[in-house]
Order: C-alpha cells, then sequence, then structure tokens
C-alpha cells in the first residue's frame, strides 16, 4: 500500500482520490456493492439512498485492490468488464457510469499459479498484469531495516502524541536476525507494542 501510494503522489492524478481495499476483508456478500455501488433499496438491508461504490470514489485517481487474489471469481469477471469498459453498473440500477480510474492491485499469492488451478481468472491476469513490481520480503531488504524502524516510529509518535523513540544497535541487531514472515505489517505492529511496553 506504501508503494500505491508513492505511485500515485508521484503521478499526474495526485489532485484526484486514492481509495484503497482489502479484497480479502470485505465479506463476499458485499464486495459488489462495495466495488460498485448501489441505488436505494437494491436489496433488503440496503441504504435508502443509495451508496457510492469504490470505483466511483475513485473516479480520475488510483484504486488500490490489496489482496486481489482473494477475489471471488464472478465478481473477477464483472471487474474485468469494468476495467475494459471503463464504466459500472450500480447494484439495482440499469444505468452505467463512466469512471476513469488507475487500478494498482497487490497479492501475496503467486497469481500465475491461481490460474493454472483455475482459482483467477486467465483474461484478468493479462488485464492487470500491465507493469508487474515484485517486491522483495524485508527478510531480503534487510538494508531497509533501520529506515522502515525509523519511519514508522515517527509516524506512531506523531499519531499518539508521544515523544520521539528510536531504537539502539542492540535492538536493530534483534530485529535484523528475524526473518519477518509477516513482513512490514509484522514489524509495525512490533514497534508498536515495544513502544507500548517501553517508559523510555
Amino acid at each position: 500500500e506504501l508503494l500505491a501510494h508513492a505511485i500515485h503522489a508521484s503521478s499526474g492524478r495526485n489532485h484526484r482520490p486514492f481509495i484503497g481495499i482489502n479484497v480479502a476483508a470485505i465479506p463476499e456478500t458485499l464486495l459488489e456493492a462495495e466495488f460498485f455501488g448501489t441505488v436505494g433499496g437494491a436489496y433488503t438491508g440496503a441504504d435508502r439512498k443509495g451508496r457510492v461504490g469504490k470505483f466511483q470514489l475513485a473516479d480520475g485517481g488510483t484504486l488500490f485492490l490489496d489482496e486481489i487474489g482473494d477475489m471471488p471469481l464472478p465478481l473477477q469477471a464483472k471487474l474485468l468488464r469494468v476495467l475494459q469498459e471503463q464504466e459500472v453498473e450500480p447494484l439495482g440500477s440499469n444505468q452505467m457510469v463512466r469512471v476513469d480510474v488507475r487500478v494498482i492491485a497487490a497479492t501475496s499469492i503467486d497469481l500465475h499459479q491461481a490460474v493454472q488451478e483455475g482459482r483467477f481468472r486467465r483474461d484478468l491476469y493479462y488485464r492487470i498484469n500491465v507493469l508487474p513490481i515484485q517486491l522483495p520480503p524485508l527478510r531480503e531488504r534487510g538494508e531497509d531495516l533501520k529506515a522502515l524502524c525509523e519511519s514508522m516510529l515517527d509516524h506512531m509518535s506523531l499519531r499518539d502524541g508521544e515523544p520521539l523513540r528510536e531504537l539502539d544497535e542492540a535492538a536493530l541487531a534483534v530485529l535484523a536476525a528475524y526473518p519477518w514472515p509477516g513482513n512490514v505489517r509484522e514489524l509495525r505492529n512490533v514497534l508498536e507494542q515495544a513502544c507500548m511496553l517501553s517508559d523510555e
């Protein structure tokens, strides 16, 4: 997500919205409404005023789809159509809405293998795999660890109104020796725990 934000910020779309959505965190039954929006009363429990979907919210800007590999196959077909036609149809509507959205997708699974196993649509894979960027795991970026820790600690201090915190060399050595299976999210979690437990 940090890389997606950086791409958006350095692009000509930086004055327009950046909208992120974690596909794996939303129940399958709500994904279509989250993506494309709804008109009032489109289904039982839907907002009477309707709801704008993420594609429309990101119009002119960037839509970041995190964990796209977890997207259900039926929704993959609808996403492919939106990417090809640049228009969405809110649930319960017969009107198509034009959108101009750059899509950045991320996944922690091997999409090529998912295509071979029939878990991910081949046509969608080729549609989104225009400019692939492989991010090495944190364990392979030991030289970045100190800068990442400093940035995260500064952000936490500002967010919480706490004094700035630093890691000493012994703490950095302990962090550098760990393989970080949870990557940057795990590192942030460990630093947040350390900040909460530390009086200094």
